[in-house]
């Protein structure tokens, strides 16, 4: 066992901490498990707590700037209160349940090009360090990859995925950013618009899709963007027609043009109603990004949406990205949000 990071804040002859997590990508809503193995250093030490927090990448618009940062948006405490013996070896096990909301990573076992991580934080003798950060791989619940396979199956394209920091008004949403997903449009779509978002937000109950559409403009009408929110349930994954029911969320969102067109204000209908209501107008208490994301090139399957080679562009010139993102931030410890 190599272990990563010196207690940084005890100097010297302190402990030293590694975290691993068990293989595989976790699931929104679903168990995160591993072990933080702890070794002891040149004296006995005192080990107050042991704690996990989970960090995110996100983008931040502050008027006309932009930045990138860590936010954390959840904390367990795994351990603690015990003697680590001078040279001890010693093995946390942990197992812990992420948000619903927790952004996907990973689609079909390719990058997005999402920076999650975990940060392990051991306080000793008063002192706390935040001694190891790993990377965390998520990967979509079931209705999650149905609804990105049904955009796929209508000939939508993945174009990029990020963090946007800020609340979609009129949601249900919980942390303090949400991802988007952005496709390119099907031929069918493409005069309508020049992309879709979308952004999952799930409960233990079920989940909220909205869709976003940046649309062209005609030459009666500017382009503008608009938004629409549905809800599905979790057991609805067998017996749902995905592709059809993801069309006809399409075509609310790029056919009621005049109802868009008259700025009809928030708050008509129910927006909680099922698969029928829609938003007027894009309405984010928060930064938003339309321009294109990290370097992921895709293409499109008979099984939906595919994360691969384009022009030259591989998927894991995004996984060398993230890693050395990691690497700054364990070089940096500021750049905790």
């Amino acid at each position: 066992m190599v272990f990563k990071r010196l207690l940084g804040s005890l100097g010297v002859g302190g402990p030293t901490v590694d975290t691993v997590l068990t293989t595989g990508a976790a699931a929104p809503g679903g168990p995160l498990s591993g072990q933080v193995h702890l070794k002891g250093g040149s004296a006995d030490f005192d080990i107050d707590h042991i704690a996990l927090e989970l960090v995110a990448r996100v983008e931040d618009e502050r008027g006309e700037e932009e930045e990138e940062r860590f936010v954390a948006f959840e904390r367990f405490t795994v351990g603690g209160g015990f003697r680590l013996a001078e040279g001890e070896r010693l093995g946390v096990p942990f197992t812990v349940a992420l948000p619903w909301e927790t952004p996907l990573t990973e689609l079909y076992g390719q990058s997005l090009g999402i920076v999650l991580g975990v940060r392990t934080e051991v306080s000793v003798a008063g002192a706390k360090d935040k001694g190891d950060l790993d990377r965390l791989a998520v990967g979509p619940l079931p209705v999650q990859e149905a609804i990105l396979e049904a955009f796929g199956q209508l000939g939508f394209g993945f174009e990029s995925a990020d963090l946007e920091y800020g609340r979609i008004g009129g949601t249900g949403q919980r942390l303090p950013f949400y991802q988007e997903i952005e496709l390119t449009p099907s031929p069918q779509y493409a005069h309508a618009v020049n992309e879709i978002e979308v952004t999952f937000l799930a409960t233990a109950g079920g989940m909220e899709v909205v869709l976003e559409a940046d649309r062209r403009g005609g030459l009666l009408s500017g382009g503008h963007d608009a938004l629409t929110r549905f809800t599905v349930a979790h057991d609805s994954i067998h017996h749902q027609d995905w592709q059809a029911l993801v069309d006809g969320w399409l075509r609310q969102l790029v056919e009621h043009r005049s109802a868009y067109a008259e700025g009809s204000a928030y708050g008509h209908g129910d927006p909680y109603a099922g698969h029928h209501a829609h938003h007027e107008d894009h309405h984010h208490d928060g930064g938003h990004r339309t321009g294109p994301g990290p370097g992921t090139a895709v293409a499109v399957g008979a099984a939906g949406l595919a994360v691969g080679v384009v022009g030259g562009m591989v998927a894991a010139e995004v996984v060398d990205e993230v890693g050395d993102f990691f690497e700054d931030d364990n070089d940096d410890e500021d750049g905790d949000g």
